[in-house]
């Protein structure tokens, strides 16, 4: 039965690196056997400038209704002065919000080729491979009460950080279901020696690892684990946390790889439908230049392949076709590197798709 992506290309440089996924989707369709309808809908920016609204309700339905999403980038300056509520980002949270999507999977994966990219020594990054697994629909992102409010005359800002054992339990299962299948560590990464919020998530973080008694489980407070990620990233095969600690940790962990343009990440419900996106964010500055990386779109196809099709195979072919295309010394400018060969986002695209058949 043909399964169906909804794409939604979203703001910036979203539309250009989506019609390389398009292409890359069309591809794999046509030459190898991958049974697929594409829709598409409004997300974000270009969702307010259509409908007034960040998240239209169609665009909720199509994808409620998709067996997958995947998503370029929400957001630009040009919205940046509008109602909070309206923002391109709320649409983005409504969206996670409103599929159930609670499990976020950011990959640090260092490609070989790109070992010099990387903001630290060769030597402490080669071979890096390790999985951020953040919570994603709960924590201070989402907690009540929240606002800003006049007290003793000044305004005061205020967010509450809340987890229940349950949440904090279904993210676990899941970090440790995902190393069970690498090298069977998980670090649970909180704020315990502060936090009474962060006290239950170790505790309750225990309680979990003792089903699984072939990982070993580790903890570490936020602030040493962001120094060990720039220390020692080796280290880490699975880290799992709460949604502020791992929106931070996971893009400090990009830039280990070479280029924030390289990551893809996964959004999962709880029976493996997901939202699929790149983690660099819309990047107006470049917009329109042909100077985006699709690697991470390309890449997040790849993640959709593996978590939502269960197409091992497929999703396999996708990222030996990356790694072909860095072989043969293509690089966007973000990667760039002496003696390497300069590409904009099509040709760099179309490179990915020739590479598929090799």
């Amino acid at each position: 039965m043909s399964k169906t992506v909804l794409i939604l290309p979203g703001d910036g440089i979203g539309p250009e690196i989506t019609a390389e996924a398009i292409k890359l989707l069309e591809a794999l369709r046509r030459d190898h056997g991958l049974d697929i309808t594409l829709e598409q809908g409004l997300l974000g920016g270009a969702a307010i400038e259509a409908t007034g609204e960040p998240l239209p309700a169609e665009t909720l339905a199509k994808a409620q209704a998709a067996d997958a999403v995947l998503m370029g980038a929400v957001g630009g300056p040009q919205w940046e002065a509008i109602e909070r509520s309206r923002r391109p980002e709320r649409g983005l949270l409504a969206l996670r919000s409103g599929l159930g999507l609670f499990a976020n999977l950011r990959p640090a994966l260092l490609y070989p080729q790109l070992a010099e990219a990387s903001s630290l020594r060769t030597d402490l990054v080669a071979g890096l491979d390790m999985l951020i697994v953040r919570e994603l629909t709960g924590g201070i992102y989402f907690g009540q009460p929240r606002g800003i409010e006049i007290r003793d005359g000044q305004r005061v800002g205020f967010n509450t950080m809340v987890y229940s054992e349950a949440e904090i339990e279904r993210i676990m299962r899941v970090a440790c279901e995902l190393a069970m299948k690498r090298q069977r560590r998980v670090c649970s990464v909180d704020k315990a020696n502060v936090l009474e919020v962060s006290e239950l998530w170790r505790e309750v973080a225990n309680r979990v690892a003792a089903d699984y008694p072939e990982i070993e489980l580790s903890h570490l407070y936020v602030d040493n684990a962001a120094m060990q990620l720039v220390r020692a990233p080796k280290q880490f095969d699975v880290m799992v946390t709460g949604n502020l600690f791992g929106d931070v940790l996971s893009d400090c962990a990009a830039m280990l790889t070479g280029s924030i343009g390289m990551l893809p990440s996964a959004s999962l419900d709880a029976h493996g439908k997901g939202l699929y996106e790149p983690i660099h964010g819309s990047a107006p500055d470049i917009a329109g230049q042909g100077k985006a990386n699709p690697l991470a779109m390309l890449l997040s196809v790849a993640m959709l392949l593996r978590y939502t099709f269960a197409d091992k195979a497929l999703a396999d072919r996708v990222e030996r076709a990356v790694g072909r295309v860095l072989d043969q010394g293509w690089r966007t400018a973000d990667i760039l590197s002496p003696g390497m060969r300069l590409a904009d986002t099509i040709t760099m695209g179309d490179a990915v798709v020739a590479a598929l058949a090799d």
